[in-house]
């Protein structure tokens, strides 16, 4: 991507805004917007959460249903817009790589992000009788939590002694760089996989990926990464930067639609490795229909690869990756977000209901009872996507749904964490700079709505 083509995008006011549907206030059901203003678009400021809907997914989706109403099976291998449903995934690949830093043979379109994510650490945690616990931050999300104490109790270990769960120093919201290396310094013998998100969904730090995969590969571990929040948001080189394997949704800043297809990333080191959970559509496309016995792997990630995937799941994302690609993909969109949350992140800083980081960690025990926001996002961008985590205070869980209320109702869109945290997060494909300014004007008029309510415990 040519420097100029890079400042295009950043510079462009809307970005790629015209290749979306943005939803508005109406359909937001934003009952407190003006009623001559319903028809407007809203602000919606979610992509980390489910991103919007792009036009060219909407008309790729109808001609699929369109194909299968006239010529049913015979999709599969004789189609009109030249999309066979036999190779559907491999329209996919080679926008996954460019996205993600990878040869196309590295990446594969498939399954979920916790079926993948499973898959893969069924080939690649190895625990041995000195060598078996799992490295990760504490509070992953969710998914990854279940995921891996479902691993090492499988393999017949105790949670409490098989995964080190990484949480920041006493009165900080995120890791430190040298804590994580430190850790995997001391332990690293006793470590099998190191496994962390790229961005970690709740504080939106983005961690040090490069620095902590070569740690980890020094101590002889595995590194691999959950990129739900990372992929389409910041830059990545999971090839150059040797990562073993990674696993990723689409439906976040992906914008594949609700519960999309997912995918994942296995280094070409191990393009050898024997599939364990081997499948159908893993097995050499030459001879697939051929039926034969015996499974013969697509060399590399597509050798994982179990079922034929949903073709209008597939299109959706294939819609949207188009327009990655024709955005230049991540390094301009890369700089329009910066920009965005930056501007974001100034604005906030310049409200009055503004609580510095340092002070807010103890806001709950302090003489001071009125209420507050903080960041809890790292303030350096290298160490942060576009993603904003705001944690109201007092962290009582009273402020947060009132504010969240307040802003649905003025039609600002963003993603509430209990008890505490609202996360915004401007997308650089389709948020603009009056996005930016109105999310924060309606913010501020919510907090002193709120600020004037009987709140226990907090007093303007």
């Amino acid at each position: 991507m040519s420097s100029s083509s890079t400042q295009s995008v950043a510079n462009s006011p809307n970005g790629y805004r015209d290749e979306f549907v943005i939803p508005t206030f109406n359909t937001m059901k934003a009952t407190a917007v003006p009623e001559n203003l319903q028809d407007s678009p809203c602000t919606y400021l979610c992509g980390n959460s489910l991103g919007l809907l792009p036009k060219r997914s909407r008309k790729l989706v109808e001609e699929e249903l369109e194909v299968w109403g006239t010529r049913g099976v015979e999709g599969h291998f004789d189609h009109p817009y030249d999309r066979p449903w036999m190779y559907i995934a491999d329209k996919i690949h080679p926008l996954f790589a460019e996205l993600v830093g990878a040869n196309e043979s590295e990446v594969a379109c498939m399954g979920t992000l916790t079926a993948n994510l499973h898959l893969l650490m069924n080939t690649f945690y190895k625990p041995t009788a000195t060598r078996y616990k799992i490295l990760c931050e504490a509070k992953a999300f969710p998914s990854d939590q279940y995921a891996f104490a479902s691993q090492v109790t499988a393999h017949g270990y105790e949670i409490e002694d098989a995964l080190i769960e990484l949480s920041p120093r006493e009165g900080e919201f995120t890791l430190r760089e040298e804590d994580i290396l430190a850790t995997i310094a001391s332990q690293g013998s006793s470590i099998a996989v190191v496994l962390f998100s790229g961005v970690q969904y709740y504080t939106g730090q983005w961690f040090p990926m490069q620095a902590i995969t070569k740690a980890a590969h020094d101590q002889g571990c595995i590194c691999g990464w959950d990129l739900a929040h990372a992929v389409g948001n910041v830059p990545l080189l999971l090839h150059d930067w040797n990562v073993d394997f990674a696993v990723w949704c689409t439906y976040k800043y992906l914008n594949s639609g609700p519960g999309g297809i997912g995918g994942l990333f296995v280094h070409k080191k191990w393009e050898n490795e024997p599939i364990r959970h081997a499948g159908w559509w893993g097995h050499d496309p030459t001879t697939r229909f051929a039926m034969p016995p015996r499974f013969t792997a697509i060399p590399g990630a597509q050798g994982f690869q179990q079922s034929n995937p949903s073709v209008l799941a597939t299109v959706s994302l294939l819609g949207s990756l188009q327009v990655f690609h024709d955005a230049g993909g991540m390094e301009p969109l890369r700089a329009r977000s910066l920009q965005l949350t930056g501007r974001l992140e100034e604005l906030l800083r310049k409200s009055k209901w503004w609580v510095a980081p340092d002070r807010a960690s103890g806001w709950s025990t302090t003489q001071e009872r009125r209420i507050g926001f903080t960041i809890i996002t790292p303030a350096e961008p290298s160490s942060r996507g576009s993603q904003l985590s705001l944690l109201f205070l007092p962290t009582n869980g009273q402020v947060m749904p009132l504010v969240q209320s307040g802003l649905s109702e003025l039609g600002v869109v963003g993603d509430s964490r209990k008890p505490d945290v609202i996360r915004l997060a401007p997308c650089a494909l389709y948020n603009t700079m009056e996005d930016i300014e109105r999310a924060v004007e309606v913010l501020e008029q919510v907090m002193s709505d709120v600020a004037g309510r009987d709140l226990p415990g907090s007093e303007v």
